[in-house]
C-alpha cells in the first residue's frame, strides 16, 4: 500500500483545504495523521486512489506531496501487542519513520508502518510479509 505525505503551510484552514480538495475529486481518505514540524503542516494519508490524490494536491499552491510504500500489519487487539511489535522491530535494528493505527475491529488492529528505506525489506522479512 502507498502512503502520501503532504507538506503544507501550517496555517488555519490547511487541513480544510486539503480535505475539500480531495473530496471534490472523489478521493476517500482511509486514514490520516496530521502534525506540525518546523513550521510546516505534515499530513500522512492513506487512500485507494493515490494517483488522483497526488494530481489534486499538485494543484494546491505551497503544498508538496510524495508517495511512499508502507506496510500494513495486523495485530491482535489487546494490551501489549504494539509493545511486542515495537520490541521485535527494535531488536532487529529497524529504524521507523512512522507508525500509526489505521483500523480496528474487535479482534484486530491494523497499523501502517513506514520503516527507513534501507530497512523496508528487512521489516517485511521480520514480520513474515510477502
Amino acid at each position: 500500500m502507498k502512503e502520501i505525505t503532504i507538506y503544507a503551510p501550517n496555517t488555519i484552514g490547511s487541513l480544510a483545504l486539503l480535505s475539500e480538495t480531495l473530496g471534490a475529486v472523489g478521493v476517500n481518505i482511509e486514514a490520516i495523521s496530521a502534525y506540525e514540524k518546523n513550521g510546516k503542516a505534515i499530513f500522512k494519508i492513506l487512500t485507494k486512489d493515490v494517483t488522483t490524490a497526488l494530481k489534486a494536491v499538485s494543484k494546491l499552491s505551497d503544498f508538496q506531496a510524495q508517495e511512499e510504500e508502507i506496510i500494513i500489519y495486523r495485530l491482535n487487539n489487546r494490551p501489549g501487542e504494539l509493545g511486542k511489535l515495537a520490541r521485535k522491530l527494535s531488536n532487529a535494528d529497524i529504524n521507523l519513520e512512522s507508525l500509526y493505527i489505521v483500523g480496528k475491529n474487535n479482534d484486530e488492529t491494523e497499523v501502517a508502518i513506514l520503516p527507513a528505506t534501507q530497512d523496508f525489506s528487512k521489516t517485511k522479512e521480520i514480520l513474515k510479509i510477502k
